[in-house]
């Protein structure tokens, strides 16, 4: 990569059920569409390594997945002169070891969210934890990406009214309840690899890259 570091991305929230690995995987799919990209699964559940799993044989992945048990700044500093994108899938919770590192690696952190104001709230202590982050890392980036919206509805005014009282900036940007995200899941691919039913998601993963690119 010509001495060039790679841009790190961490999926994080200490909620289950956000869709946490679903974000990890697809923007890792459609930012491989623009350089050489390692998902690092740091999740002890091994979530994002059992996606790729599943994949066949004659249609892999197109992101390789290492799963981290120990030091996860090790594994970073390892592989971010191989890459162009590093997305890190971390554990549900902001109160390991492991988050604070993928977090202190992390260029930008995404969050997501489901779109309702108690789920957001109950994400609350995320916004102390990134705070105390970026007295280290001014330059880090946060924000919130909000999942499973509805098809053909907006965010209620709870939820506006909501995002608006919180501390981390939501993208402009949101994924919508489809099936293909699911049905992705486990036939060990991605949405760009799903033809016709995977374009409008495909669509929304490259609209959220483009924004926090």
């Amino acid at each position: 990569m010509d001495n060039m570091l790679a841009t790190i991305f961490s999926i994080s929230n200490q909620k289950g059920g956000t869709g946490k690995t679903t974000l990890t995987m697809n923007l890792a799919a459609g930012l491989a569409r623009q350089g050489r990209t390692l998902v690092i699964d740091a999740d002890p559940q091994g979530s994002a390594a059992q996606w790729a799993g599943l994949s066949r044989d004659d249609k892999p992945f197109p992101v390789s997945v290492i799963a981290v048990a120990g030091n996860l700044g090790r594994e970073v500093s390892r592989f971010r002169q191989d890459y162009q994108y590093l997305v890190i899938d971390c554990p549900p919770t902001f109160e390991t070891e492991t988050t604070r590192l993928a977090m202190m690696a992390a260029d930008t952190v995404l969050i997501p969210t489901l779109p309702s104001p108690v789920d957001l709230w109950a994400s609350v202590r995320l916004a102390n934890s990134i705070e105390q982050i970026k007295m280290s890392r001014p330059n880090l980036r946060a924000y919130l990406v909000i999942n499973q919206l509805e098809p053909r509805s907006a965010l209620s005014r709870g939820m506006q009214q909501a995002l608006s009282e919180f501390e981390i900036p939501a993208l402009k940007n949101h994924l919508r309840r489809r099936a293909i995200y699911r049905n992705s899941a486990l036939e060990g691919a991605s949405v760009f690899c799903t033809g016709k039913r995977g374009e409008s998601a495909a669509q929304e993963i490259d609209a959220i890259i483009e924004e926090v690119l």
